[in-house]
């Protein structure tokens, strides 16, 4: 018998917005949602899926569904395939649109009217939103969404992504809909041979004629150029000027991360002290004490007061990813990536690994040449995640003063900047070396990426981001790490010390014992038993490694604030060249058992898994010990 399954969705229309990268899309889903939305990932990929809720002026209430960008539903790359799959009704656990919101583009109709003529083809309710108008009347671009709207057969609305009203238009028209009866917004025959290459073929040229067709008719067949872009072009992506103004943005990015979070780091640490006062004062000194203040509160706080740098980081990439300036650093860095054997097209996912190397890995399916791929995968897990964030913000902390160099340049937001550009180059590297080993296939691909337009980021936008990170953040501390933390107290604080022992009892304990057998492996790296055993549960996330540290330290000292002071402890404990050693190890150590199940997935097996682990232990081993060895040299140890 086959076994079927039912799938409940919830009784809302589902309204799909559908359009190209960059025309504003996501702008207008956090317009029309605001904080109603909930981030997930699609049925067996992990391709982000953003879902929210508009009630409207009649009292319906409607579920948006934000569809990854796509400039065709032929599908060239996994996030295409996922938005013709919701389209078409195939993708698992997700019911088919009951209305489909065109965005488009006002300044590049001649693109974006061909992912419409394509809509139209499946046979879904379909409606036009005219977005960016404001921008194109500032251009001197007139459209007539009357002629428009009869040239496509479609009702045509407008909007203003970035205004506080701006989706205005389309809230009244969802209000004023009749939902029992779609038909009148069905226009095709619900084609569904888009993945037929000669189908494909068939229908871009018939649309491309099309869409020149409409253009003439409309007056618009001309190209107006975007004069402010243009202009900031110039000097944004000058040869000489371009990368200089890049290598200082980002200078100052980290610049930022250690002065601006000053403050509220101090909030938090503030906070977690009283805390544990209070515990201290309530309970006796018993188990349940120590596990709440020396092996939660110690684990979790001392991750939690990390997240003001981390979420400064993210709010400046945000910031530079609204404004329109990301993909003006991949074309710079194109010569550069060139050089090794990669193209532009491998910075994004490079780029996304800053965030978390999983998405980063996941965004390389966009690679169409699989060398070029593999090649990005590996080096992938080099780049300077969130999650060592953390860990380089304590020992920087801890080993660097707190001063300023000449020009009022902050010494630790430097050797933070230094870690990122370590990364970089160690990748960089990597990538040259597979090249010269395989220098008859490889393959450099031509970068081809669209520039938007520059525009100002709308605060709500960031907002809402922010927001969603540092909930993924927190779920994290209260996951993995809550897990991770408990189960290191339990190890760190069984079986109990015989009696007449003098040693701190975690010193007897299966942690302790694991520390010690470790540490065999680690001493010609400057690494005690502590940060031995910190590695172990490490793996299962960067952050934890704080936590742990946090943990056995709190465990090892007779002090009764140990929980609070983990930065005292190890710079008294540690020698600069231990923690340098401990920085160098971080910067190419490989990342999470999760980053490591998301390559097995991508690559259908566990060769690269285990190319990858071997050589980033290998480079995280060898960079340690010549960094411990000349700082022991210099007297630093």
């Amino acid at each position: 018998m086959t076994e079927s399954t039912v799938h409940f969705f919830p009784s809302e229309p589902l309204v799909a917005l559908l359009g190209n990268p960059n025309c504003g899309k996501t702008a207008l889903f956090n317009l029309l949602t605001g904080s109603r939305q909930k981030v997930a990932n699609y049925s067996g990929v992990t391709v982000e899926r953003k879902e929210g809720r508009l009630t409207l002026a009649s009292g319906k209430s409607v579920r948006i569904l934000d569809l990854p960008g796509a400039y065709s539903l032929y599908p060239r790359s996994l996030d295409e395939r996922v938005t013709c799959n919701v389209l078409l009704g195939r993708a698992e656990g997700e019911k088919r649109p009951d209305l489909v919101l065109c965005i488009l583009s006002a300044m590049n109709l001649r693109r974006n009217l061909r992912l419409v003529l394509a809509a139209k083809r499946l046979g879904l309710p379909c409606v036009v939103v005219l977005n960016m108008l404001d921008i194109a009347k500032r251009q001197g671009l007139e459209i007539d969404t009357t002629a428009l709207s009869k040239e496509l057969g479609l009702p045509v609305v407008t909007s203003v992504g970035i205004q506080t009203n701006g989706a205005d238009e389309i809230k009244s028209f969802l209000a004023e809909l009749d939902w029992r009866n779609l038909n009148t917004l069905r226009t095709g025959t619900g084609d569904a041979t888009l993945e037929n290459v000669a189908s494909h073929i068939a229908h871009a040229e018939a649309d491309n004629v099309q869409v020149q067709r409409i253009l003439q008719n409309l007056g618009l067949d001309q190209i107006i150029p975007d004069r402010l872009s243009d202009r900031l072009d110039s000097v944004l992506l000058h040869p000489v000027m371009g990368p200089i103004i890049l290598v200082a943005l980002l200078f100052f990015i980290f610049q930022a991360v250690f002065s601006w979070a000053t403050v509220p780091m101090e909030m938090i640490k503030t906070s977690v002290e009283y805390l544990g006062g209070q515990i201290s004062s309530i309970l006796p000194d018993t188990w349940l004490r120590s596990l709440l203040i020396n092996g939660i509160l110690a684990g979790l706080g001392g991750v939690v007061i990390f997240l003001p740098q981390i979420l400064i980081l993210f709010f400046f990439i945000l910031l530079l990813e609204e404004s329109g300036y990301l993909p003006r650093a991949a074309y710079l860095l194109d010569r550069v990536m060139g050089s090794v054997g990669l193209s532009g097209r491998s910075f994004i996912p490079l780029l996304s690994s800053f965030a978390c190397a999983i998405p980063g890995i996941m965004a390389t399916r966009s690679i169409s040449n699989t060398r070029d791929r593999l090649v990005t995968i590996l080096i992938a897990p080099m780049m300077t995640c969130s999650a060592r964030l953390p860990v380089y913000a304590l020992l920087i902390s801890a080993f660097i003063p707190q001063q300023k160099l000449w020009g009022n340049i902050d010494l630790q937001g430097l050797v933070l900047f230094l870690l990122y550009l370590a990364g970089i180059l160690g990748a960089m590297g990597v990538a040259w070396v597979l090249k010269r080993f395989a220098s008859e296939q490889f393959r450099t691909n031509v970068l081809m990426m669209e520039l938007p337009s520059y525009h100002l980021p709308r605060i709500g936008n960031l907002a809402i981001s922010l927001w969603q990170r540092a909930e993924i953040f927190l779920h994290r501390v209260g996951g993995v790490i809550l897990v991770m933390t408990i189960g290191l107290w339990v190890l760190s604080s069984f079986p109990l010390p015989p009696e007449g022992a003098t040693l701190p009892p975690i010193e007897y304990s299966f942690a302790g014992m694991l520390g010690e057998a470790l540490a065999h492996i680690f001493s010609p790296i400057g690494f005690n038993w502590q940060i031995s055993i910190a590695l172990v549960p490490g793996m299962a996330a960067r952050e934890v490694v704080v936590s742990s540290l946090a943990t056995v330290y709190a465990l090892s000292s007779s002090s009764a604030d140990a929980a609070e002071a983990l930065i005292p402890l190890i710079s008294s404990d540690w020698s600069l060249a231990t923690a340098l050693s401990l920085l160098a190890w971080f910067v190419f150590a490989p990342q999470c058992l999760s980053t490591i199940a998301a390559v097995k997935r991508e690559t259908g097996g566990w060769k690269i898994p285990a190319v990858m682990l071997s050589y980033l232990f290998g480079l995280a081993y060898i960079a340690s010990f010549i960094t411990y060895r000349i700082a022991v040299h210099f007297g630093l140890g």
